[in-house]
């Protein structure tokens, strides 16, 4: 049945149970109008109101539904549907918008799969000229000040000294820079070794303690599937760093059920209700680019004691599936 046919059925009903009472109920209408009679056509005035609102709610109940998904939805977690229940243009509706959020799902995984390949290209563009370039030059501009400085009498050897080791610092910086930008670890060495030494280079520099646990048979993976997990470790080591006010972070890689599962915890103040930023959107968005799911959760109770409030801290749960090889 049509949603037409469906809401005149509705008020036929209603007006066909108003007509039978006013045909067959024991009530007249006197002119003037006594006042029980009047409280009479009242009273069923607003109970038909009533019966034709309560039978509206039911049949426009498949259409609140799909309003509240539409306020609700949000591309980077796909799956959200609506369940199609019996026929007519009601759910053809649904089916028709169940069927435009797997377009736009496929149609954004698409488009961010395009904008990260071409921010990754980017990076390693912008790496490559850093080494190549910058980083050629500082070495030159070192070796060229360690000659001076050697040649250079004692008031001045002092000072060349002193601009070496601020030139050394800065080529270190670049370096990390470089590291960063396209970490070569891991097209040399794999996986395991680029997030170890990611860590260890995070702990270095930010004073926080960091615990690893990595599993040495993970199952093979490409390098986009690599990169993403590589890039979802550092962006969840970076959060911890500037926003979690965190003291402990534990790092794990581990294969799970023919999947590899990637876990950053840290013990700070946890994700709570705060609205979630680009770098969270963009862990979204490169899980979506190898078909992975992450999970953004308290990384464990929290609780009340004589000093306060425990933070929960937040634990970031990247699972990525790795796909079964044919026979």
């Amino acid at each position: 049945m049509s949603l037409y046919w469906r809401i005149f059925g509705l008020n036929a009903v209603v007006l066909g149970m108003a007509t039978a009472l006013l045909l067959w109920a024991p009530v007249t209408v006197s002119v003037p109008v006594l006042l029980t009679e009047a409280v009479i056509l009242v009273g069923g005035l607003v109970v038909m109101l009533v019966a034709n609102a309560a039978l509206l709610r039911i049949g426009l109940a498949p259409l609140d539904r799909v309003t509240r998904l539409m306020t609700t939805v949000d591309l980077l977690r796909p799956g959200q549907r609506l369940p199609v229940r019996g026929g007519g243009e009601v759910a053809k509706l649904v089916s028709t918008f169940n069927a435009m959020l797997e377009r736009l799902e496929g149609e954004r995984a698409a488009s961010s799969a395009r904008a990260l390949l071409a921010q990754e290209s980017e990076r390693r563009r912008i790496a490559q000229e850093l080494h190549d370039e910058v980083g050629q030059s500082m070495t030159a501009v070192l070796l060229a000040l360690e000659r001076a400085a050697d040649e250079a009498p004692d008031p001045l050897r002092a000072d060349l000294r002193q601009v070496q080791e601020i030139t050394r610092e800065s080529l270190d910086e670049v370096r990390r820079l470089v590291r960063r930008l396209r970490p070569g670890v891991l097209d040399d060495l794999g996986l395991v070794s680029a997030v170890t030494s990611l860590a260890t280079e995070f702990a270095t520099h930010t004073g926080l303690r960091v615990r690893r646990s990595f599993d040495a048979d993970l199952p093979a993976l490409d390098r986009e599937t690599e990169l993403v997990i590589y890039r979802v470790a550092q962006e969840g080591l970076t959060n911890a760093a500037r926003h979690a006010e965190a003291q402990n972070v534990d790092v794990s890689l581990r294969g799970d059920g023919g999947g590899v599962v990637l876990e950053v915890s840290d013990d700070g103040r946890g994700i709570g209700a705060a609205q979630e930023g680009a770098g969270i959107r963009g862990m979204r968005e490169r899980a979506l680019l190898v078909g992975a799911t992450l999970d953004i959760v308290p990384a464990a109770p929290a609780g009340t004691t004589a000093a306060g409030t425990t933070p929960a801290g937040t634990r970031i749960r990247l699972t990525v599936p790795v796909p079964r090889k044919q026979s």
